[in-house]
């Protein structure tokens, strides 16, 4: 039997008999079954419910009721986002005992779409940056970090352990694991999808989107989670690009910089428009302002449970936490109001570009355990709400993955899809984990 790991291949033949739901499901199952006990991407595999789920949903394309694109596709979700009668753990002996009693809204709608929902995957905890037990694939040692916070998610749809997964960014949490990883994700437009049930950690800042294996699979599960509002579709003529040399591209490590110009030559080659860009930014700025913004919002949330058990967080959500407890009331509001204009200048630097293309990382995925890598790149989309694609686009050296990150227009993130799609059609990464292949 094929395996399949993208949605749209899988979705085609569920559609058409090639396979069953239930025997996608079991295909998962036997990855996780496989490569769990190394790589430690899943904190709970729901694995009696997924196979009732698939069941009825094998029996209803048999009787000729079909949900749409996401019928039978088993779903991982991050573990600090609610599902019915499933602990949220985010990470935390503070939340061992704790039991969702409802569906997140975007759980929700993955289920009125058809899809199986397969399980908890591994987050940092409270998705900030102390590293998760997860292990990256495409490293046959296990020695280099997945990234975070998503860590899980982004590993599970790495070794085909699910089809796709939900995650969130705060800082860069969808976009450096998926990048790490070989993987494709979209940091959604700030506010496009809800927050609801999931465990906050900045209000300004939080976006909940989809990990999965290609762009064109992201577009499916967006269309589900959006109600329809995005809808797949193929553009019609070559994007017209950008690329910010200035700092992105400055930063980033030579064997990045080497594998996006590859991939531009590769655009400008199949017909894009892709010119430097240089714009009247300043992105050294970012950091510290979304540190502020980050730091105050988590320590509000966190606060009262902070004080009463210190000793229950990790060293650097700590960090973090003692930071946003110090940082005065003028300064936060301060850094809110350069979020703002910052918003509105990152607005005008996209004009009438179909996509901005930066590195997604400024390194591959760092060789050590330590760390979940720096949201160095990422950052300024999270600060500035803009959609941000994220797709692999060629291997460095030692075989790890490059992504490729292509920035679109606030409340555009169906047309950045589509350009996404169009690049990876045109890019043609086609290489998996090492794993995959042992």
């Amino acid at each position: 039997m094929i395996m399949y790991q993208s949605i749209t291949e899988a979705a085609s033949a569920i559609r058409t008999g090639q396979i069953s739901p239930c025997q996608l499901l079991d295909q998962c199952l036997a990855q996780i079954n496989k490569y769990e006990d190394y790589l430690h991407a899943w904190v709970l595999v729901d694995t009696e419910n997924a196979l009732r789920t698939a069941d009825a949903l094998t029996h209803a394309i048999q009787s000729g009721s079909y949900r749409g694109p996401l019928h039978g596709i088993p779903i991982g979700i991050k573990d600090i986002i609610d599902v019915e009668g499933l602990p949220t753990r985010a990470g935390s002996p503070l939340r061992e005992n704790h039991v969702a009693a409802a569906d997140a809204q975007l759980v929700t709608a993955l289920r009125q779409a058809g899809a199986i929902i397969l399980g908890k995957t591994v987050t940092v905890e409270f998705a900030c940056f102390d590293p998760s037990p997860t292990r990256n694939p495409w490293n046959v040692n296990l020695q280099h970090t997945p990234g975070g916070s998503s860590s899980g998610s982004a590993v599970a749809v790495a070794m085909g352990m699910c089809l796709g997964a939900l995650g969130t960014q705060t800082g860069g949490s969808l976009v450096r694991p998926a990048s790490y990883c070989g993987v494709a994700t979209i940091k959604p437009t700030f506010g496009l999808l809800s927050s609801q049930g999931i465990v906050p950690v900045s209000y300004h800042l939080d976006h909940p989107g989809p990990i999965a294996c290609k762009a064109c699979d992201l577009q499916l599960i967006m269309q589900c989670l959006t109600g329809g509002s995005i809808k797949p579709h193929v553009i019609s003529r070559p994007p017209r690009l950008a690329v910010i040399e200035k700092f992105f591209l400055e930063k980033a490590h030579p064997e990045v910089r080497q594998s996006i110009e590859q991939s531009i030559a590769k655009l400008r080659q199949a017909g894009a428009y892709v010119e430097p860009l240089q714009p009247a930014i300043d992105f050294a700025e970012v950091a510290p302002m979304h540190r502020s913004i980050m730091a105050v919002e988590a320590a509000q949330f966190h606060r009262e449970q902070f004080v009463a058990h210190r000793d229950k967080y990790g060293p650097k959500i700590s960090s973090l936490l003692d930071e946003g407890l110090k940082i005065l009331g003028v300064d936060y509001t301060a850094a809110l109001a350069w979020q703002r204009d910052f918003r509105r200048r990152v607005g005008d630097m996209i004009g009438s570009y179909d996509a901005i293309i930066t590195p997604s990382t400024d390194t591959t995925a760092p060789a050590t355990l330590e760390t979940t890598g720096t949201p160095l790149f990422q950052a300024p989309w999270s600060c500035a709400g803009v959609p941000a694609v994220s797709i692999p686009c060629g291997l460095a050296a030692k075989g790890m993955p490059v992504g490729m990150q292509l920035v679109g227009q606030q409340n555009q993130d169906d047309a950045l899809l589509s350009v996404a799609a169009w690049c990876e059609r045109v890019i043609a990464f086609n290489n998996s984990p090492p794993l995959l292949i042992i």
